[in-house]
């Protein structure tokens, strides 16, 4: 389910890994997480949860959980599949993506 889902791409030179964000618009840590990744060059996909209906939200929600086995918190982060990140603190986003502090 969350393949179909539309998600906005930006591309960027660092493509090493698949980064996909679960964003709200209106979230200010959501848009600091996606400047870090601006910053930095890095390929990725996001989606504002906030925008898409009801229904779709509370599903991908629910996979995200029994996915991963945390909370949904924003911004949720999934890198390549396996790693997740839930808020924005950069030192961890930094050690996820193998970025030297």
């Amino acid at each position: 389910m969350l393949d179909t889902l539309e998600y906005i791409r930006v591309d960027g030179a660092q493509k090493d890994h698949d980064i996909v964000v679960f964003a709200l618009s209106t979230c200010g840590f959501c848009k600091r997480a996606m400047a870090f990744l601006n910053d930095r060059g890095y390929a990725y996909r996001y989606i504002y949860m906030d925008k898409i209906p009801l229904d779709k939200k509370t599903e991908v929600k629910r996979i995200l959980k029994e996915t991963y086995k945390e909370d949904v918190a924003f911004p949720f982060a999934t890198i390549d599949g396996k790693a997740h990140l839930v808020g924005f603190i950069e030192p961890d986003w930094k050690l996820s993506l193998g970025i030297k502090v």
